[in-house]
């Protein structure tokens, strides 16, 4: 039974985003929602000495947009980036071996569209990781009317009947109409993730997931839950 996930894009998400990704077989990017400020899609957190630190995207205040119509004007941000993690994790023990990979994301592309920037970041991330999951948009299949219709007949498009939601989304999705359409609905479960060498003061399971490749490399699937351990 083929499993689906669909999720909006996140810049450089936590190691629960691409556990979602590794427990399914096919993994939706969601960007035709509305873009929301202060949220995922444009920002996340890092640890430092002085305790966890923003790196956010600059997009502009507009919210009337798509996230996939989200373009990014200045690309000063993407130096400014890599030398904030570079100096928070240069004493990290994977640092040189994921800096390798990770660098020229920063310093050899011209980023202009979030949804393709988010995409190229958590594709690189998966190699990294050996996480082999099918990885397509929202907008390769049709979009039908309904927040849980539009799941449902997504998940049917792309040969699902197995749908991998977060627990977020338990205040949202309608169970019964996937019910119907003879998909199968599964909640995730975050608990349980154990602990991993981490610089900096008292440790955070809440940050991106490069603090774990950096502090972990290719160790890091140990700390979590759906990575294959044979890809380490």
């Amino acid at each position: 039974m083929k499993k689906v996930a669909i999720l909006q894009s996140n810049y450089i998400p936590w190691k629960g985003y691409f556990d979602i990704i590794a427990a399914v077989d096919e993994f939706i990017l969601y960007d035709d929602m509305q873009y929301t400020k202060n949220d995922w899609r444009n920002r996340n957190k890092i640890k430092t000495p002085k305790g966890l630190e923003w790196l956010t995207i600059p997009v502009g205040q507009n919210i009337e947009r798509k996230i996939r119509e989200v373009n990014i004007s200045d690309s000063r941000w993407q130096q400014k980036h890599w030398r904030t993690l570079e100096a928070n994790y240069r004493r990290a023990k994977y640092f040189e071996d994921v800096e390798t990979w990770l660098r020229p994301l920063y310093e050899s592309y011209s980023h202009e569209n979030l949804s393709s920037l988010n995409r190229i970041f958590i594709e690189a991330i998966c190699l990294y990781l050996g996480i082999s999951t099918k990885i397509s948009n929202s907008w390769d299949y049709g979009l039908s009317d309904g927040k849980t219709e539009r799941l449902a007949d997504l998940c049917l498009q792309a040969g699902g009947y197995e749908y991998i939601s977060g627990p977020a989304a338990k205040d949202y999705i309608d169970e019964g109409v996937l019910n119907e359409r003879g998909i199968k609905l599964t909640w995730f479960d975050y608990a349980g993730y154990p602990e991993y060498p981490q610089l900096w003061t008292e440790f955070n399971h809440g940050v991106s997931i490069l603090d774990l490749i950096f502090n972990c490399g290719k160790e890091s699937p140990r700390y979590m839950r759906y990575v294959a351990h044979d890809s380490i």
